[in-house]
């Protein structure tokens, strides 16, 4: 039963750009660089026949590729801190991207997303970081120039069951260049 999620791919020279602000955060596990992405949607743990149908159904997606500016850090999770995020602008290309996969998925039978889209790429999950750890870790790194690169597809990830943070398999690609 295959864990999936769709999701932007992270170019590798964003990504080293993002790794280059790991260490200094007690009680940070920080994810490979190679896995970083956007999450466009979750799908979860699903069986083989809903899996090949939503990769088939995704490939109705018809947008053009688009801009996407990773800009600064933030963390999630309010009083109990657990994970710092690089922030992706919400553009109406990401944002409508992100839609049109939310329906298609929901068209398969899939229940519908329970969180609000907040476009982000996960640097680290957090344990045990307070608040203050966060807020200081923050202060030193939250800012750095936006990065911009070209989405010109999305992908059908899968991840191993109880291993956060990846890796990540890409399991189909879906050109955007309508």
């Amino acid at each position: 039963m295959p864990r999936l999620f769709a999701g932007l791919e992270i170019p590798a020279e964003i990504a080293r750009s993002l790794a280059s602000l790991r260490g200094g955060l007690p009680g940070a596990r920080w994810i490979d660089p190679e896995n970083y992405h956007v999450t466009l949607r979750f799908i979860g743990d699903i069986d083989s026949l809903a899996a090949a149908e939503i990769a088939s159904t995704l490939d109705r997606v018809n947008r053009r590729p688009f801009q996407v500016a990773v800009e600064g850090l933030s963390s999630f999770g309010g009083r109990q801190p657990r994970a710092v995020v690089a922030r992706v602008a919400p553009s109406r290309p990401l944002l409508d991207l992100q839609a049109e996969v939310e329906r298609l998925v929901r068209r398969v039978g899939l229940e519908p997303e329970g969180r609000k889209f907040t476009p982000h790429v996960t640097l680290a999950r957090l344990k045990r970081a307070t608040n203050r750890d966060v807020a200081e870790y923050l202060s030193v790194r939250g800012y750095f120039p936006p990065c911009v690169f070209t989405a010109s597809r999305f992908v059908l990830f899968s991840s191993r069951d109880s291993v956060g943070g990846g890796p990540y398999l890409v399991e189909d690609a879906y050109a955007l260049s309508a």
